[in-house]
């Protein structure tokens, strides 16, 4: 994947709550009722790769990024992964000992196996699967702080990063930390191929036993057990059609 970072816009960020990004991407700040990822595919057009849209909510990190692919749609999806391992890693990096950030095929994010949010994909409606579109958008949710009328024991599958021990680590660290994050994903992509990202990211998957997995160059996920002869597809398209961990009701994280 060539450079998904280039012709970067103007910042457009408030200097309330600074959020410090590194040079390649312009902050583009919303109030706690816009929705990022819509926001972002609809300027993307205009504002260029590298344009991060932010969502100011107290109990949320939202955030989504325009990136701008090199290569066929078809293989550029693949560039989801590399916002997967980002989206993770920046969760890592904030995570107490012994905390396991985890990734649900193919777009949620678990630690130690409750639901704290997820990741999606959006690119132009238009575009022909084998045409570079003009743009993509990788969209985040995190869940960090839980509702104070949420009873725990209600909902055991679900929490959020003040449940989890995160300490401060809120949205606009989240957002710093995934930003950086995905520079480096990406330029692992460059340096090693695609085999990087997917390494990392099937890495975070819950393991099963005699079971091998890959990512082939349209994104699929293909599955062998051991000792068969029948591999399993998992068509990732159909699979970001409707993210697995949002809740329409809620505009976040479900349960």
């Amino acid at each position: 994947m060539e450079d998904g970072l280039r012709s970067i816009p103007t910042s457009h960020a408030s200097m309330a709550e600074p959020i410090q990004l590194p040079p390649p991407f312009a902050l583009v700040r919303l109030r706690e009722s816009g929705d990022a990822f819509a926001h972002a595919c609809r300027i993307a057009p205009e504002s260029g790769a590298g344009t991060l849209v932010y969502v100011g909510r107290f109990d949320v990190a939202e955030f989504a990024v325009v990136l701008e692919p090199a290569e066929p749609l078809t293989t550029a999806r693949r560039a989801f992964y590399a916002g997967m391992v980002a989206l993770t890693d920046a969760l890592r990096a904030y995570a107490p000992p012994a905390k396991e950030v985890a990734i649900g095929w193919p777009d949620a994010v678990r630690i130690d196996g409750a639901l704290v949010g997820g990741g999606r994909l959006g690119w132009p409606a238009s575009v022909d699967e084998d045409e570079p579109p003009g743009w993509l958008v990788f969209g985040a949710m995190i869940r960090t702080v839980a509702m104070n009328d949420r009873d725990p024991g209600v909902h055991p599958l679900a929490s959020a990063l003040d449940e989890e021990g995160f300490g401060e680590a809120g949205a606009v660290q989240m957002t710093e930390s995934f930003a950086r994050h995905l520079m480096r994903a990406i330029d692992n992509w460059q340096v090693d191929g695609f085999d990087s990202v997917a390494r990392e990211y099937l890495g975070r998957m819950p393991r099963e036993r005699q079971t091998l997995r890959r990512i082939d160059d349209r994104g699929d996920l293909l599955t062998r057990r051991i000792g068969s002869d029948t591999t399993e597809r998992a068509d990732l398209v159909k699979a970001l059609a409707a993210p697995s961990w949002l809740d329409p009701d809620l505009g976040g994280p479900g349960s």
